[in-house]
């Protein structure tokens, strides 16, 4: 009842604001399609897997830009979630974690959604956008009409979650019991039954995304901003068993480097965490060879899955004649460790960590099957889509570190940027990092000590790609280089308390 009661004063204030004076831009006409992936790297076919089925986002790429070099601003899903509705980095607002609610830094912050709603869109959520859980929650004010979500974490059958007990990670996702995790059992970390598709969330939150798709098609008036928010593949690597017989388990290579980088300092790194909260996994047997191949068959099969869904709702954006009126975009949250360093998941400050699918289709702006070499981040989309539908630039109340990429829609040799800057905290440390077209800098320093005490690594992309070794002490003068780029950046903010 409280959360109706404040969904509904909160509408009562975006009626009202409706009336105000900066009320007045010409009605958009381009809807948006937002199609968010929780942990889903440029593990894909259009970006060079040849192991990935992936038909249904790869065809979205041929028909506009993909961005080879796309950056989140953090590896931690509330965080990444939070840069992408507001524009803002981790470092500028000091949330890092994954219970601390956006607002409680920016109270009077403006999302995407929002300021597309301020100018006559109808902005809707279905599945998870913002993130939900660990004690955190959604914004009512972002959305027209409250957002739908669903499962994270399910299992089919009752010996997948300890008989049918409430394991851990769904108290987590559902903020239940959050004071006893530890003492609560552990889900399976895969499951592979012979079902529908929409016997899981994903095919459930496709259905919702067509059925929304078709009432807007049917309804006079503003443009529509539907954000939709696949969960696979985070884990548990839970599917339909035809998309896990899509694959050849004895295909996938492991990870051929799987140590920690020469010369690394011991922080950067990280050992078990999120994926041993999973039966039967530890700490010992993820370094079994078995084990791993398991884990990288069941996160291809779960891309395999959302993917399908990705294509029904794609689908029925052409079948509803709407795709020339639609902008599209397909990001993910932040990369996944499948084994390289020995890491697993994400929450580091390396490359398979931070690189993420970015796709754009924006008819009569972007070239169909085109793709671009320009850094972005996370922080790029939201001033990009508001510049697509002829909105004002962002501005705020919240820090605005993104940059408008439609310039490189157009031309995808342009440049608008000449790093991509991210974020990881370690206890008082924080990396702080940035990424070049070769070379990653990553500053290890509390936060608002001297320069002098900061340890950095460096990694060389041409001549070392599997980042097997730190060159910062052998590399002064790159060091040096990329130090002057860092220092355009303010300080980060102290993690909030």
């Amino acid at each position: 009842m409280r959360s109706w009661l404040s969904f509904l004063v909160i509408r009562a204030g975006v009626l009202f604001a409706a009336l105000l004076p900066w009320h007045t831009s010409a009605a958009p006409s381009r809807n948006v399609l937002l199609i968010c992936v929780d942990d889903l790297k440029p593990l894909l076919g259009c970006y060079g897997e040849p192991l990935a089925k992936s038909p249904n986002i790869d065809r979205l790429a041929s028909r506009g830009i993909r961005f080879d070099l796309a950056y989140c601003n953090q590896a931690v899903c509330a965080p990444s979630r939070n840069h992408l509705l507001l524009g803002s980095r981790s470092t500028s607002i000091g949330i890092y974690d994954l219970s601390r609610n956006f607002r409680s830094a920016v109270p009077e912050a403006v999302t995407l959604p929002q300021l597309f709603m301020r100018h006559g869109y109808r902005t809707e959520a279905i599945g998870k956008i913002l993130h939900t859980g660990h004690g955190n929650h959604d914004d009512l004010a972002s959305w027209s009409v409250p957002p739908m979500h669903d499962k994270v974490v399910e299992y089919l059958l009752p010996e997948n979650s300890a008989g049918g007990q409430l394991t851990r990670e769904e108290a987590f996702f559902t903020n239940q019991r959050l004071d006893e995790i530890g003492r609560l059992p552990r889900g399976a970390a895969w499951e592979a039954v012979d079902r529908p598709d929409n016997a899981y969330a994903d095919g459930r939150i496709a259905d919702e995304g067509i059925r929304r798709l078709r009432a807007a098609a049917g309804r006079k008036g503003g443009p529509f901003f539907l954000a939709l928010g696949f969960v696979k593949p985070h884990l548990p690597f839970t599917a339909p068993k035809k998309y896990f017989d899509l694959h050849d388990p004895i295909s996938f290579p492991l990870a051929a480097f799987r140590e920690d980088p020469r010369g690394a300092p011991q922080y950067a790194g990280k050992t078990g965490g999120e994926i041993i909260n999973y039966d039967p996994l530890t700490v010992e047997n993820l370094r079994d060879d078995d084990t791993q191949r398991r884990l990288i068959h069941a996160y291809y099969a779960c891309v395999s899955f959302m993917d399908a869904q990705v294509g029904r709702v794609l689908d029925e954006l052409d079948r509803l004649g709407l795709s020339e009126e639609t902008v599209v975009v397909l990001w993910g949250d932040h990369g996944w460790h499948l084994g390289d360093h020995g890491y697993w998941t994400k929450h580091t400050n390396f490359e398979q960590a931070n690189r993420i699918p970015l796709i754009v289709v924006a008819p009569g702006v972007t070239r169909p099957g085109s793709n671009t070499r320009q850094l972005a981040e996370t922080v790029d989309v939201y001033p990009t889509l508001a510049e697509l539908a002829g909105l004002p630039a962002p501005t705020g109340p919240q820090p605005i570190d993104g940059l408008s990429l439609v310039p490189v829609l157009r031309d995808p040799a342009r440049t608008v940027r000449d790093h991509a800057y991210h974020c990881y905290p370690r206890g008082e440390r924080m990396g702080r990092a940035i990424r070049t077209q070769r070379f990653r800098l990553v500053e290890w320093r509390r936060p608002g000590a001297p320069s002098d005490t900061a340890e950095f690594e460096l990694y060389d992309y041409e001549s070392d790609p599997g980042e097997t070794r730190n060159l910062a002490a052998e590399h002064p003068e790159t060091v040096a280089q990329l130090r002057a780029i860092l220092a355009r950046h303010p300080e980060a903010k102290r993690a909030m308390r």
